[in-house]
């Protein structure tokens, strides 16, 4: 599958062992920052690209980490076609794409470690969207408000 990364200064280090692993699994990974530490950047430089590659179809997943999760969350559903959602839980990482066709996966680098991170990014991978006739709906109405 060929997933984005991004992340700021506050998700750095989980991206960079999230982006390796990734890697190592077989995965297709587009890196749009940050490169390198930098204690001032800004959540939204890097992941506003990744959530936009993602809504354009460039990348299947997208994978956007900051401190707490939090702003990237935020800042990735301002892109139209993206459902993007802060997961903490292995259940919420699954369902969030069979129910809600969740597209970015949103985590906090000073919240949760590498080993469930990983194991949240294995159960949004590896889902996939039911595509029920309640989610549809849902999802239609939705996408009736998005700018």
């Amino acid at each position: 599958m060929k997933v984005g990364v991004a992340a700021d200064h506050g998700g750095f280090e989980l991206k960079e062992e999230l982006r390796r692993a990734l890697g190592d699994a077989g995965h297709d990974v587009v890196d749009y920052g940050a490169r390198r530490l930098e204690p001032g950047d800004d959540y939204p430089d890097f992941v506003i690209p990744l959530a936009t590659a993602v809504a354009r179809g460039e990348v299947n997943r997208g994978m956007a980490v900051c401190g707490s999760g939090v702003g990237a969350c935020v800042a990735a559903n301002k892109v139209r076609g993206v459902r993007a959602a802060l997961i903490h839980d292995v259940f919420s990482a699954h369902q969030g794409v069979e129910d809600d066709d969740m597209n970015v996966i949103c985590l906090g680098g000073r919240v949760v470690g590498f080993s469930l991170a990983w194991d949240l990014t294995q159960a949004f991978l590896d889902a996939s969207f039911i595509g029920g006739e309640r989610h549809r709906r849902r999802l239609a109405k939705i996408s009736t408000q998005e700018l």
